[in-house]
Order: structure tokens, then C-alpha cells, then sequence
């Protein structure tokens, strides 16, 4: 069933991607002309290239502000805040102190000496003016020394009974100090539009004068926009169904989709169907919103929120493919958007997804998540500037404003924050382990972990033991370090069903294999260890690539104390009875710790004397022998990366038996009555 939706979500992409080419015009602006064409009549053409560009000009001079009545609240009411603070200058009979704003000695003199009428009408004049300012608007960019010369004006227009100057620039200063760097103007999109259509109508549609006769296009040559806008208008462009190029454009897009996915399996051997069809789901969402919004589509919102999601779930190397497939296949050409807008999207998405393979925690990414639009915006406008010294139009024939920029940057900040709340849940839905669930799942105070340590102490310490061999290996050929030491610490739980069957969890009784003396009743309970892990594996809800460990760091091992006993009663014993069930290991990090296992009691039983040569030829011996029982064909371990792990488990061994100077213990004295 996965698999039939796999298929149809690859088609949907493929069908999403080559739509507009099933109607595709025969003729295109910059493709060489198949014929001579001449005008049959004289005519006016409206210009589509000059419109939208004088769409684009306009739409910037065409804003429109009016009174919030919001803001203009919050201004008045810091106005009253400014001038109680003012009064308690007043009444404390220390007009020095400091206040809402910087007294000189004359206004000092006139707080001390006005009278309650005074002040009272001072205070009414003061909001007189703050009304009429707030009624024609405050702009949150004016100058300050502009902002107190508006204020005077203001002022001077109120008649004061106190004609004091000093009344007068007191006043001026409190309200410059209360509007500066404030606006109570907001931008309302319906009379912008209509101010927009009245201009582009009092200005009119450019168009093209044609006259009967007049060669439109000459064979072999290119067809410029105004020559297709001329030809269309005469029935010239052909838009009749094209199957070849649909089917070609089809073809691509499905193949490009089938690409990915086998480069994401390779990048990640454990990929499973339900990962395939997030990443095939979300190219369908990028693909429909390119169709939808086509020339207008921001590509750093469709194309870096979704890369980050696939680097957390499945890696660096799925993001970027998932990303380069995304980047090329565009359902309308790339030219309408501009080259430098995408290569710019997938330069910020390539380093987003670089950058989040290598995070380690959420904070980490809330982080990028922030400073990735900074660095986007940043960069645009840096081309921006640069671009009439290098002659590159990056955006195409209309630049963009710092301001539309900058709702870019914004927009992809709020879409990567909602990706990243996005990700816990996809957790779950898909399977996917991210950098972050590794580290919580490692914690030792989790309940599966707690019960392990409680339960069966011996075998957490033997688990920690193994930790330490697994992370070294791990680290010295370039595994994930972080899933090797997650999923050792899970390795082993399946023991907790029966802790005082295994020999490092048993104390001073008897060992209950000997009172059972049935070598294949103690196989099965060795086995059970591992069928009775995955068990919990799946009722703690543990990921897919945590619960290989436990049955894939057996492999298919043989029990070999046991099939020496049985082979001792029975010399043609079935030797598969006394095998684990496996798999063997299908993964690096998986054959790293079965390798572990072997070791990390050969290692711990040498005697303190022994050498590092010593050490490592036992470690070896064991490695070998794994090696020729099969255990580590579809590991992906090379020779060389085995020799590295031989010897990143001597240098532990060595870390673990270093020694230790005799502190002497004084001797303890009685007790004097």
C-alpha cells in the first residue's frame, strides 16, 4: 500500500511539473522565429513587458496611510505619562531632578514659580497641540530638530495666558519626546489599490503602434517581447496541445524524482517507505506552489524550510538532493523569477542544510533559524548593490525594494519557526530521528534506561562499558557517533525479562542454567532477549534505526558455551538452533557495536601487564573471527576502517586499566575515654 502511494505522489509531482506544458505556445519570447511575419493590418498592441514594468514602478509610489486609532491611543497616553512625571518634578520642590526631559535654568524657574491655573492650561495647550500633530500624522522617520519644529509651530498657534518662552519650549520638548522614533500611520491596502489603478490609468496602457505592412519577426531571428505580444494579438502563436514536449517534460520530472530517491537511499542505507513519502510530499507542495503562484513565487520560501526539514530527519546528503531536484524543476521557466533569486535560495538552503547536520540541539536551530534570513537578506542586498558594477540583473528586468526584501527575510524566518515546531511532530508521523530526539533518547533518566540500571545493574554497566568502545570506533571512521551511542545504551534491555539469566546480573546463588541442564532451552532464552528488546523497543515507542541494534548486534552469531554443551551430548546437533536470528549487521555504526560486544569482555579479562601489542592482536583475533562468520558482509566496513576500530578499542582498554598511585590509609585510632 506504501508503495502504490510512493508511486502516485511520484506521478503527481511529475503531472504538477509538466502541466504548463501541455498547452505550451509554440512560440516563446527569445526562441528564433519559424517564419516571416508581416502586420495584415494596422493595429495598437498593448506592451505586456512595458505594463508590468510600469506595474512594478508604480506599485511602490502607490501606498496609501491613514490614522490608527490604536496607535494614536498609545501615543495620547504616553503624552499623560510625560506630563505626570513632568508635575512630580513640580511637586517634589526640586525642579533639578532629573524628569521626562532635560530642564534648562529658565524652565526650572517657571515649573517653581506657575500656579495650579498655570499649569492646568499648560497642560491643556500642550494636548491641544499633541491632537492636531496626531491628526495629520506622525512619521516614525522624521528628525528630531524637525519634530520640535513642528511641535513650536503648534504651539504658537495656541494662546498661552503665561506667555512665558519658557512654557513654550518646555512644551516642545515634551512632545518631541513623546513622538520621536513613533508613527500613528498605517498602511490600508484597500485605497493603495485604488490609488494604484487610478494612476495606472491616468498614465494608460503603453502600447504598440503597428501599421499594416510592417515586419513583425524575420525568419532565423529572435522574437523579441514586443514582436510575441504583436503576434499573438494576430493569431500568430499557436497555443494547440504539444503531447511530445508534455510527455518529454513528464519523463524528466518522474525520472528526477526516481533519482532522488536512490541517491537518498544511498546517502541512507535504512531509508524507509513512509521517509520517501515526506520528502515525495513535500516536493509536491513546492511543485504546487510554484504553479499557483508562478512568476511571484518566493523560491527562499519554498525551497529552504523544507530542506531543513529533511537534513534533521534524514541527513545532510537527502537535503541536498532533495533541495537540487527541487531547484530544477520549476513548472514555468526560471527566467521570470530571475536567476539570482534561486541560485541565491539554493545557496542559503545548502548552507541551512550543512549547518543543521551539524546542530545538537533545538536552541541550536532556533538559532539558524533566525540568523538564516539575516543572512539571505544580506546577501540580496549585497547583489543589489553590487549589481551595476557587475552588470548581472539578478532579479530580472524590475529590481526589487529594500522593503520587499526584507518581507522576504521575514517570511522565511516565520516559515522556517513553523517548520521547526513542525518537526516533533513528524517525528512521530514519519519515523524521522533527529539530532536532537538522539540526545533525548539518551538520557539516562529515561524510564526504559531507569528500569535497565534498577533491574539488571549489571548489565547497564557492561552497556556503559560498551558505550565507550562503540563512540571511540565510531569516531575514529567517521560514523554517527551520536547513533552509536544511543543505540548501545538499548542494546541490551531485551535482558530485562529474565536479568538473573545472564552471568553479569548474577551474585552469590546458582546459576540457573546449570539447575535447567538443557543447552537449547538456555539458547532460547538467549534468543529471547533479543525477541523480548524489540518488543520493548516497540512499546517505548523507540525509533527504527535504535531498535536495529538490538537484534542487529547479534547478527547471527552462534552460541557457543551452549553448543559446545550440546555437542558434548549429541554430536550431530542442528548447529542453526544454537545461531542468532538476526539480522546480521546492515550498518556501520550497528557492526561497530557487535564488534564492541565481542571485545569488551576479552579486554576487560587481561591482566594488568599485558602490552598494547598484546591488546590489540586479541582485539583482532576477534574482529577476524566475526569477519569469517559472515556477520559483517553488508556492514559497509572496510578492512582499513576495521584496523581503525581494532585500534580505537585499545586506546579505551587503555584509558580503562590506567594506574592509580596507593594512597597509604592511616591506620584508625581508639576511641580515649
Amino acid at each position: 500500500m506504501q508503495s502504490v502511494a510512493l508511486l502516485l505522489i511520484c506521478i503527481s509531482v511529475a503531472v504538477l511539473s509538466s502541466l504548463p506544458w501541455l498547452l505550451k505556445p509554440e512560440l516563446q519570447p527569445g526562441s528564433l522565429a519559424p517564419f516571416d511575419a508581416v502586420a495584415p493590418k494596422d493595429a495598437l498592441v498593448q506592451d505586456s513587458t512595458a505594463l508590468e514594468q510600469r506595474r512594478s514602478k508604480l506599485f511602490a509610489r502607490s501606498v496609501v496611510q491613514v490614522i490608527d486609532p490604536e496607535q494614536t491611543s498609545q501615543l495620547q497616553r504616553r503624552l499623560e505619562d510625560q506630563l505626570r512625571q513632568l508635575q512630580r518634578v513640580t511637586d517634589s520642590g526640586n525642579a533639578a531632578r532629573i524628569g521626562p526631559v532635560n530642564l534648562t535654568p529658565l524652565e526650572q524657574r517657571w515649573l517653581e514659580e506657575r500656579s495650579t491655573k498655570d499649569h492646568l492650561a499648560w497642560d491643556t495647550a500642550v494636548r491641544r497641540a499633541a491632537g492636531r500633530m496626531l491628526s495629520q500624522g506622525v512619521v516614525s522617520s522624521l528628525a528630531p530638530d524637525q519634530l520640535r519644529v513642528a511641535a513650536s509651530l503648534q504651539m504658537k498657534g495656541i494662546k498661552l495666558e503665561a506667555n512665558n518662552p519658557a512654557a513654550f519650549s518646555l512644551a516642545s520638548k515634551v512632545l518631541t519626546s513623546t513622538f520621536e522614533g513613533s508613527s500613528n500611520l498605517r498602511t490600508d491596502p484597500i485605497l493603495s489599490k485604488q490609488l494604484f489603478e487610478e494612476q495606472l490609468t491616468k498614465q494608460g496602457v503603453p502600447t504598440i503602434e503597428v501599421r499594416q505592412g510592417d515586419l513583425i519577426t524575420r525568419k532565423g531571428e529572435a522574437i523579441s517581447p514586443q514582436a510575441y505580444d504583436v503576434l499573438d494579438f494576430f493569431g500568430k502563436v499557436k497555443r494547440e496541445p504539444q503531447p511530445v514536449i508534455w510527455l518529454t517534460r513528464f519523463i524528466e520530472a518522474l525520472a528526477a524524482c526516481g533519482v532522488m530517491l536512490l541517491v537518498m537511499r544511498r546517502e541512507r542505507p535504512g531509508l524507509e517507505v513512509r521517509h520517501a513519502l515526506l520528502a515525495l510530499g513535500l516536493l509536491l507542495l513546492v511543485q504546487a506552489a510554484k504553479l499557483w503562484f508562478k512568476g511571484t513565487v518566493i523560491p527562499l520560501a519554498v525551497l529552504v524550510p523544507p530542506t531543513l526539514i529533511l537534513t534533521e530527519g534524514l541527513g545532510a546528503g537527502c537535503g541536498l538532493v532533495w533541495m537540487a531536484v527541487a531547484s530544477l524543476l520549476w513548472p514555468e521557466p526560471v527566467n521570470g523569477l530571475g536567476d539570482g533569486r534561486l541560485i541565491m535560495a539554493a545557496a542559503v538552503a545548502a548552507a541551512g542544510a550543512l549547518l543543521a547536520g551539524r546542530q545538537r540541539s533545538r536552541g541550536q536551530l532556533l538559532q539558524m533559524a533566525v540568523m538564516l534570513p539575516l543572512a539571505a537578506l544580506l546577501g540580496q542586498c549585497l547583489l543589489l548593490q553590487l549589481q551595476p558594477y557587475t552588470g548581472w540583473r539578478a532579479w530580472g528586468s524590475v529590481n526589487p525594494s529594500l522593503d520587499e526584501l526584507a518581507s522576504e527575510a521575514l517570511l522565511l524566518g516565520i516559515l522556517l519557526m513553523a517548520a521547526l515546531l513542525l518537526i516533533p511532530i513528524l517525528e512521530g508521523s514519519f519515523g524521522l530521528l533527529t539530532r536532537a530526539r538522539l540526545l533525548e533518547l539518551a538520557d539516562q533518566e529515561r524510564p526504559l534506561l531507569r528500569r535497565l540500571s534498577c533491574e539488571a545493574p549489571g548489565t547497564f554497566e557492561h552497556t556503559l562499558m560498551i558505550c565507550g568502545l562503540a563512540e571511540e570506533g565510531a569516531r575514529a571512521i567517521g560514523a554517527d557517533v551520536d547513533l552509536i551511542k544511543t543505540g548501545s545504551l538499548y542494546h541490551d534491555v531485551g535482558k530485562l525479562h529474565a536479568p538473573s539469566w545472564f552471568i553479569e546480573n548474577q551474585k552469590s546463588g546458582p546459576n540457573p542454567h546449570d539447575q535447567l541442564d538443557d543447552p537449547i532451552a538456555s539458547a532460547a532464552v538467549l534468543q529471547a532477549h533479543v525477541d523480548e528488546g524489540l518488543k520493548l523497543a516497540r512499546r517505548h515507542r523507540l525509533p527504527r534505526p535504535i531498535a536495529d541494534f538490538i537484534p542487529e548486534h547479534q547478527g547471527t552469531l552462534k552460541m557457543g558455551y551452549f553448543l559446545h554443551k550440546a555437542k558434548e551430548r549429541n554430536p550431530d546437533v542442528d548447529e542453526s538452533r544454537f545461531r542468532y536470528h538476526g539480522p546480521a549487521p546492515r550498518s556501520r555504526e550497528t557492526a561497530v557495536l557487535m564488534l564492541a560486544d565481542g571485545c569488551e569482555a576479552a579486554l576487560r579479562s587481561l591482566p594488568p601487564d599485558t602490552s598494547d601489542a598484546e591488546a590489540i592482536d586479541t582485539v583482532r583475533r576477534i574482529v577476524e573471527a566475526r569477519q569469517r562468520d559472515g556477520q559483517l558482509r553488508k556492514s559497509g566496513l572496510s578492512r582499513a576502517e576495521m584496523e581503525l576500530v581494532v585500534e580505537a578499542f585499545v586506546r579505551v582498554w587503555r584509558r580503562m586499566r590506567h594506574r592509580r598511585i596507593p594512597y597509604p590509609i592511616p591506620a584508625r585510632r581508639p576511641f580515649s575515654n
